[in-house]
């Protein structure tokens, strides 16, 4: 009877994470079909003065990916960033402009075949390789035990 309720509940267990996987895989398409063609508006308020001005905007493209933010401040655009994807819908490029609208520097991003992050160069306005990061990933094998 103890092997029967322990196969039975190992495949509950089974069922349960492989349902789980399913329903996060199904939670971030419709994550992302929320966002599809869509611009979000942030809005910030003086407390004392009642000035409202706009913080940040935000726009995604028809497949719910963020391809541009735009940071404000009461005097204008602070900063603002424009994104590029690949077919497998990795970021591949980054330009972050300054407060002038101007190119402060752009990254380009590599992958590893598992979708990781494998390398980032950073480029100056100028096309000029300024930093080259490299991502390492490791496990704590205490922490599988």
């Amino acid at each position: 009877m103890n092997m029967k309720r322990f196969i039975l509940t190992l495949i509950l267990a089974l069922a349960a994470t492989a349902s789980f996987a399913q329903t996060e895989d199904e939670f971030l398409k419709l994550k992302l079909q929320r966002r599809e063609n869509l611009t979000v508006k942030e809005w910030n308020t003086d407390a004392r003065t009642k000035t409202k001005w706009l913080d940040r905007v935000t726009v995604y493209d028809s497949r719910g990916r963020k391809i541009e933010e735009t940071e404000y401040n009461q005097y204008g655009q602070s900063w603002r960033e424009t994104y590029e994807f690949n077919e497998q819908d990795q970021k591949v490029r980054e330009t972050h402009y300054n407060d002038r609208d101007k190119v402060a520097y752009v990254r380009k991003f590599e992958y590893n075949p598992d979708g990781t992050r494998k390398k980032q160069y950073t480029y100056a306005p100028n096309g000029k390789l300024q930093t080259i990061k490299v991502f390492e990933y490791t496990r704590d094998a205490a922490a599988g035990e």
